[in-house]
């Protein structure tokens, strides 16, 4: 076993470790914001493990297809929690006693005067 198996093998079993942290996570917290953390930090990161894990044992040229996944994933993620976010927000689905800064409140109630 060389030592590229043994650092492939770190990569997948980390990365698969995240992903099932970040689903329990997911399963278990209380609201849309804590969910949304769950869902998409760990799982970005399981996901770029599992990447480089398998990215390492192949051709460069195959490997480079992953590359463009894991950069898709790390571009997509954080635009969708922040979407989500806001519309379980203005949806009024969070739990706003556990905010600790309300900015997005303090946002709509400018426009609302504004209007």
């Amino acid at each position: 076993m060389s030592l590229l198996d043994v650092f492939s093998a770190v990569c997948l079993i980390g990365g698969a470790l995240s992903c099932l942290l970040g689903a329990i996570g997911l399963l278990s917290f209380p609201d849309v914001l804590a969910r949304l953390q769950a869902a998409t930090k760990p799982q970005t990161l399981g996901l770029i493990l599992i990447l480089i894990g398998t990215a390492v044992q192949l051709d460069f040229i195959y490997a480079s297809g992953l590359i463009l996944v894991g950069l898709f994933q790390m571009l997509t993620a954080p635009v969708m929690a922040q979407l989500v976010g806001r519309a379980a927000y203005r949806a009024d689905s969070i739990r706003r006693d556990t905010l600790v800064v309300d900015e997005m409140g303090d946002r709509i109630e400018r426009e609302r005067r504004v209007r």
